[in-house]
């Protein structure tokens, strides 16, 4: 796994990443252009958003019984037919199904990041997922400001069809220079989903790094859905153009991904957690002190937030990774989708304390998500009497393998 290769691959899951939204601070202009009214924009985002969460139970397990590479081919074709259909449609059917698509088919992020950790030998593991995912996050982060200057510059319509000629050069390089691999699996596929729900259950690692993320990611949702709101209001002032850079802070956290790997590689897991949890906390103390009112506290707390977020799920997927090759495609598709249903839940409950109890509701609201995570992260250290007692959700690869 050489530097190049890493850099390539956490390149290509930033580009693709990118696609699930560019189309959230463009629905003002997307939405009367295809027919959609004010109060049904958002369903471009929603819809972007389900497809993402279906790919990844029904698309990223695949990778556990077919060619991975091939697999990851077919998918970024699906990927830029979509992006090219949505830069020239004109019909709000057409738009939002092609909206679904782009979710679903962007999860081949998914496919990228375990493919990177198969290549990766058990001692740098961790360090490469790290930077693979830095390589993500960025993506994520950088979508939104990316977007809206394509879209003052060019047109809404534009970053669909750049980045569906991203998508065509990412497919002809990824697959001149990624090994073959084909898995020893031969089940149906059927049979690979219900195996799903069996790993869920017997797999305790699983479920609690799920769990602590699950918690952390809606915190983060909680708060990126609500630091907008009072930015906008009088008590801050800013306007688009400042919320644009404010989010910038973001972009910083995702440089703590591949220290929380190369942490992980050395054993440090247990307390690396602790530190993430702790972290996210203390986000939402600091803002709570201030009111909400400090634009300076609010940018420090997203900073602390974005650390302590970015350094969990690498933490995550560095434990559920060393669990087996064989079924690390369905085990990070799981994860995935767990701790995504917590971001919308963060998300959904956003609005409503914010309009109910204001931004002193949010910094509870948020302080509540790492309790729950730390309250069940305490019970790492309860002594087990039984042998068979479950193994820590922090193991480092030979406690966990097997």
């Amino acid at each position: 796994m050489s530097r190049g290769l890493t850099f390539l691959i956490a390149l290509a899951c930033g580009a693709v990443a990118a696609n699930i939204y560019y189309a959230q601070p463009l629905v003002g202009l997307i939405g009367p252009a295809v027919g959609l009214n004010a109060h049904a924009a958002s369903l471009v985002v929603t819809l972007t958003q389900i497809g993402y969460g279906v790919g990844l139970v029904v698309l990223v397990p695949l990778g556990d019984i077919f060619e991975n590479r091939r697999l990851i081919m077919v998918t970024l074709v699906a990927c830029m037919a979509a992006l090219l259909s949505a830069s020239v449609a004109s019909n709000v059917g057409v738009f939002l199904g092609t909206s679904f698509v782009i979710g679903l088919s962007s999860v081949v992020v998914q496919m990228l990041v375990p493919f990177a950790a198969h290549l990766a030998p058990d001692e740098s593991r961790g360090r490469v997922v790290g930077n693979v995912m830095s390589g993500l996050l960025m993506g994520i982060l950088l979508a939104r400001p990316i977007s809206s200057t394509t879209a003052d510059l060019l047109g809404w319509r534009a970053i669909f069809a750049i980045s569906a000629g991203l998508m065509l050069v990412l497919a002809v390089i990824l697959r001149l220079v990624l090994p073959e691999r084909k898995p020893n699996a031969s089940v149906r596929y059927l049979t690979l989903l219900r195996s799903m729900g069996q790993l869920l259950v017997s797999t305790p690692i699983l479920r609690r790094r799920a769990f602590y993320h699950a918690l952390l990611f809606g915190a983060f949702s909680l708060f990126w859905t609500a630091v907008p709101l009072i930015l906008a209001s009088p008590a801050c002032g800013l306007g688009q153009g400042g919320i644009a850079l404010f989010s910038l802070a973001a972009v910083l956290g995702a440089f703590a991904a591949p220290v929380a790997g190369r942490i992980a590689d050395r054993g440090l897991t247990k307390p690396a957690t602790a530190f993430a949890i702790l972290t996210v906390v203390a986000c939402f103390l600091l803002v709570f002190a201030s009111g909400g009112h400090v634009v300076a506290s609010l940018f420090v707390g997203a900073l602390l937030l974005d650390v302590g977020v970015s350094c969990n799920l690498v933490l995550g997927q560095r434990a559920i990774f060393a669990l087996g090759a064989e079924v690390r495609s369905r085990l990070n598709g799981l994860y995935m989708a767990i701790f995504f249903c917590g971001g919308a839940v963060g998300s959904a409950v956003a609005s409503v304390v914010y309009a109910t109890y204001g931004w002193v509701g949010i910094a509870w609201c948020g302080i509540a998500f790492p309790l729950l995570a730390g309250l069940y992260y305490l019970t790492e250290w309860v002594p087990r009497r039984s042998a068979a007692a479950e193994p820590s959700a922090t193991a480092e690869p030979s406690a966990t393998a097997g």
